[in-house]
């Protein structure tokens, strides 16, 4: 069940079903209590939060992301909180490093092999589009979105950690 903001925007719960900030919090080990004090709020703060009963103000959200080591939660709380976030910020999802960086490369590799950085040369050195490049063009913009998508989700994917002495 998503969570309805009051300006419209909507949270969409991952497919756990699970609350972002809940989520998050988790991930780094937190309990509501010790985030509640991180953070200098009240637990039932942090109750509603991860409940849907409150919208966290943007300070909060600030400090969850510094609390819980998550970049990545504050890009989905702005495409949570945004109807124009959601048309501009991509749907960035977390995955391994290595899964990332695949899809990365794939789609990079993909890109170049069909030759869509030469037609998007072509099509826009001249400063126009005309009606024939226009579905070309618009392809290729959203090729690129989908590079933009894959490169941020390499930027916020999921790290191992190096344990001392272990190499």
């Amino acid at each position: 069940m998503p969570i309805l903001y009051p300006q419209g925007g909507v949270i969409t719960m991952p497919q756990d079903r699970r609350n972002i900030y809940k989520i998050a919090r988790e991930a780094k080990g937190l309990t509501q209590e010790a985030a509640a004090e991180k953070l200098g709020i009240s637990d039932s703060s942090i109750r509603a939060y991860e409940t849907g009963q409150r919208i966290p103000p943007p300070e909060v959200v600030d400090l969850m992301v510094i609390a819980y080591d998550s970049q990545l939660l504050g890009i989905q709380h702005l495409r949570a909180s945004a109807d124009m976030a959601r048309s501009i910020v991509p749907d960035i999802r977390e995955v391994r490093l290595p899964e990332a960086i695949m899809e990365l490369l794939d789609r990079v590799y993909g890109f170049v092999d069909a030759h869509r950085d030469r037609e998007l040369l072509r099509i826009g050195k001249d400063g126009i589009i005309d009606d024939q490049e226009r579905p070309i063009f618009d392809a290729i913009v959203a090729e690129l979105g989908d590079l933009v998508e894959a490169a941020m989700a390499v930027r916020y994917a999921k790290q191992g950690h190096l344990e001392e002495g272990v190499k």
